[in-house]
């Protein structure tokens, strides 16, 4: 059994046209290629946006958990403080819980900073398939 084209049914082991010249099937190619690199893009399209629907929902679910954070430390924060109070000046208690808050600040930025310069804006693994179909396209071409 031979091997049918699924878009118009022929046997996909023959020639699509014997007499067509070498100009006429550049241009096929290069229409073939124009449409395989569109289907990518909108494949592509496609992934990006289900991911950021689901990017969104997590940043969200993230933001209201980071805001409970934010308040509990608060509290914590001044019982800590009021319970520091009892043994020294209110002031000197409060200015102490400042001053570890402000430390654990530093350690986070400094984390942080150092995380951010590990960032790659472009995946190498994506750069380097994409550098292999352009070269391929070009080795069509020529």
């Amino acid at each position: 059994m031979r091997p049918v084209d699924a878009m118009n049914g022929r046997d996909a082991t023959m020639p699509l046209d014997a007499e067509d010249s070498l100009g006429e099937l550049f241009e096929k190619l290069t229409k073939d290629l124009r449409a395989f690199a569109s289907t990518q893009v909108e494949l592509a399209k496609l992934e990006l946006k289900d991911e950021a629907i689901h990017a969104g929902t997590a940043a969200g679910f993230l933001a209201a958990a980071s805001f409970a954070g934010l308040l509990a430390i608060a509290l914590l924060s001044a019982a800590a403080a009021w319970g520091l109070a009892v043994i020294m000046p209110a002031g000197f208690a409060f200015l102490i819980v400042a001053a570890i808050w402000i430390a654990a600040a530093a350690v986070f930025a400094s984390i942080g900073r150092a995380r951010l310069r590990e960032i790659r804006p472009v995946p190498p693994e994506t750069k380097r398939s994409l550098k292999e179909d352009i070269e391929w396209a070009r080795q069509l071409k020529s």
